[in-house]
């Protein structure tokens, strides 16, 4: 009997990349000639960024200069989630921003109905925050995999752990 393929999707971030862009993004503030004098500042939390600054116009130029970091440290803008700006003590504005890491139980059951409904003959099946797809034939779980890579879904997903 052949033994089944089988591979994990996760969706994580790397905990240090993120660290990096943020410290890249605090330099290039620093030294911009249009944040001299202002209140902007990024501070780093463990599953959160939180980005201050004098007015929304400025919060919206740190925003833009993280998200490049991000983007050039490999960091999916799908992977921040970003919460309302409310105004904060000394006449700034705060944004928290969330990083969403692992895959939650209503985007694991839609990621698995889009398997089903794709009739490729596979299993899924929901393990903590990760989903574990196994099926006999590897060119099924490359086109799992091709299925969910074409699929506009709100979080970036990996694939990893893949056996045959």
């Amino acid at each position: 009997m052949a033994k089944d393929a089988s591979f994990d999707i996760v969706s994580q971030i790397d905990d240090q990349e993120v660290t990096n862009a943020v410290h890249q993004a605090i330099k290039e503030i620093e030294q911009r000639f249009d944040f001299k004098g202002s209140k902007s500042e990024i501070r780093q939390e463990a599953d959160k960024i939180i980005l201050i600054s004098d007015d929304e116009f400025k919060l919206k130029n740190v925003t833009d200069i993280l998200e490049s970091k991000m983007i050039k440290r490999g960091i999916s803008l799908r992977a921040l989630k970003y919460d309302k700006i409310e105004s904060a003590a000394g006449d700034t504005v705060r944004q928290n921003v969330n990083l969403v890491q692992g895959i939650s139980k209503e985007m694991a059951k839609d990621i698995i109905k889009l398997i089903k409904d794709s009739k490729i003959k596979v299993q899924a099946s929901i393990q903590g925050d990760q989903i574990r797809v196994t099926g006999k034939n590897r060119d099924d779980l490359q086109a799992v995999i091709g299925l969910l890579r074409k699929a506009d879904l709100s979080i970036e997903l990996q694939f990893i752990n893949f056996r045959s």
